[in-house]
């Protein structure tokens, strides 16, 4: 489904210096930016067995890692792989232990597999993060912003106002400033930009469990992770900016590849029909079948008598067309009324 995200073609440079490539004429000897998994050599998965593998017996549907962009079979992602239609995209087991803030998402987002294990204890490892300095000054800012939003709710029950205290300490404060800015520009304006709310941490400050296995995910997972300033930092660390890529789904390549196929089933005649009048249309069909007819019984001379078709030949039945046609059009007589 993927197209390889760190690769261009090797043609032209110190790996085939008697090719050259079409595209890009001036290349450079090497493509430093590729990336050679065990694919280019023909092995897959953590088995780095060949596809198809011919001493290999048992059938298993092979599914592609969004990241390393490598094919596993099902049996080896240490779980059994949800239904084909339950799932959208797969994160292998090294990928997983690359991408360790996955995980935090994994309990809310990923499909479950189809093994169940009796407690999480027996399946994995329930992790709870300790709070960094930073967690903890967080967390303090929000204590401190709940307790201006309670004596907020005071104020509001005075005016006769609707109470918004059901909403969690980060939606109260952003009600606190939306309502008070423009009492307090300049306060509040500073208070919100030294607030910032991360998906991220709010999930990693709750138990989840980690697992040796891969993962799966539904169609729109990608969208729910958190683009933050720090979290987009940690995506371009570890290399992996393109799950915030919406264009970078199955889902989009999926729908680019029938996009493409239904545009090479076109017919051109068609198309070219499609953008005319009835008349135009009516006088291209006989056209069409005017040029179809003579040309068919051209060729069969040809046919018959055994004789080789040279370019001249097919040159000279365009010219005579040609006349013809032009011949046809002086004899009509158009009259207006």
């Amino acid at each position: 489904v993927f197209l390889s995200r760190n690769f261009r073609c090797d043609c032209g440079n110190s790996k085939f210096k008697n090719l050259q490539c079409k595209l890009f004429p001036e290349k450079s000897k090497v493509n430093s930016g590729n990336k050679y998994n065990d694919n280019f050599y023909g092995l897959y998965c953590t088995c780095k067995r060949p596809y198809p593998d011919p001493e290999d017996e048992i059938p298993d549907e092979m599914i592609q890692c969004i990241v390393c962009e490598d094919w596993f079979h099902g049996r080896h992602l240490g779980a059994v792989p949800p239904e084909s239609g339950d799932f959208h995209e797969m994160v292998c087991q090294a990928c997983m232990n690359h991408c360790h803030f996955l995980w935090a998402y994994a309990s809310q987002l990923a499909v479950p597999p189809l093994t169940k294990a009796n407690s999480l204890e027996d399946e994995g490892i329930v992790l709870k993060v300790e709070e960094s300095e930073e967690q903890k000054k967080e967390i303090k800012k929000e204590s401190g912003a709940e307790h201006q939003d309670t004596k907020e709710e005071k104020q509001s029950e005075q005016f006769n106002e609707p109470s918004t205290s059901s909403g969690s300490g980060f939606l109260n404060t952003y009600r606190y400033c939306s309502k008070f800015l423009q009492k307090f520009p300049v306060e509040i304006a500073e208070t919100t930009s030294e607030f910032s709310f991360c998906k991220l941490k709010e999930l990693q400050s709750k138990p989840f469990v980690k697992k040796d296995t891969a993962t799966f995910w539904p169609s729109n997972w990608r969208s729910k992770l958190c683009t933050c300033e720090d979290c987009l930092k940690m995506y371009s660390e570890l290399e992996v900016q393109f799950l915030t890529d919406e264009c970078d789904t199955v889902l989009a390549y999926e729908n680019k590849g029938t996009s493409d196929q239904e545009t090479e089933r076109r017919d051109p005649l068609m198309d070219t029909l499609n953008s005319m009048n009835r008349v135009q249309q009516v006088e291209l069909i006989c056209e069409y079948n005017d040029l179809k007819t003579e040309l068919t019984d051209y060729l069969r001379r040809f046919a018959d008598e055994g004789t080789v078709v040279k370019r001249e030949d097919i040159q000279h039945f365009f010219e005579e067309f040609q006349s013809r046609k032009r011949r046809r059009t002086n004899r009509m007589q158009y009259y207006c009324s």
